[in-house]
């Protein structure tokens, strides 16, 4: 699995006009499957993102993690973070894992974090508008294959 983690100031998401998910302080996280992601992958994932210190304490420095700070985390499906874009022009997805199973293991994800901190999402597979007041900017790569 792969994300992009942001940390907020809010984030929220529009699926055709209305809002499906917001949140405040805390962290935006854009979410990809890939082919052969487990639930382990997805395990491994959701505790670093949860423990990551990346919000500052009083001197400026990143100690504090969501959890601390008692954030909330939005979290988006975004396939495209398993974009081929070796050859030509064109992306290929044939790296992100299959529609359904990306979704059991993103509802899986979800269920994972909702247990720390409080959790909106997107609409999966929807065409979504997603809004992001980036606080630094700070922004990480994250894929639990390295993790």
């Amino acid at each position: 699995m792969r994300a992009i983690v942001q940390r907020v100031k809010a984030s929220w998401v529009l699926v055709d006009g209305e809002e499906v998910g917001r949140i405040g302080t805390g962290l935006n996280v854009l979410l990809g499957v890939g082919r052969g992601d487990t639930q382990e992958d997805a395990d491994k994932l959701a505790d670093k993102i949860l423990n990551l210190r990346v919000f500052e304490d009083e001197k400026g420095k990143f100690n504090y993690s969501v959890l601390d700070v008692k954030g909330s985390v939005l979290v988006v499906s975004q396939f495209t973070l398993y974009a081929n874009l070796r050859k030509g022009r064109r992306p290929s997805f044939e790296e992100a894992e299959d529609p359904k199973k990306a979704q059991e293991l993103y509802n899986y994800f979800v269920e994972v974090m909702s247990k720390s901190v409080p959790v909106s999402t997107g609409r999966f597979g929807a065409s979504m508008e997603v809004h992001i007041v980036n606080w630094g900017p700070a922004t990480f790569f994250l894929d639990s294959k390295e993790l």
